[in-house]
């Protein structure tokens, strides 16, 4: 029974953000609760969301951060090669290295 649960958390996971991601630019409030349900539905059966799901997430307030529309993103001019993302709505910026 559990691997079946997990296939189907998954896929709803899976289509919840991706539908989020479309809606972000016409419908902000509809995408912000696509985002949710994904994250409730990922708490409700102790599944981890996989890291490109989690990456559309704030790591500070947790809110869904659509690419280039609530958020900004900026490469390292460092010589550590690095993305750098800031959340419009908490002011967080945090960083991924890129190896």
């Amino acid at each position: 029974m559990k691997p079946m649960v997990y296939k189907i958390a998954m896929e709803r996971m899976q289509i919840l953000v991706d539908n989020a991601i479309a809606n972000a630019r016409t419908d902000p409030e509809l995408s912000q609760r696509q985002a949710s349900i994904a994250r409730r539905i990922s708490s409700k059966y102790k599944i981890r969301m996989p890291y490109y799901l989690r990456m559309v997430f704030c790591k500070k307030c947790k809110s869904f951060i659509a690419p280039g529309i609530n958020s900004r993103i900026r490469l390292g001019r460092t010589s550590v090669k690095s993305i750098r993302i800031s959340c419009n709505l908490c002011g967080h910026t945090y960083r991924k290295i890129i190896s």
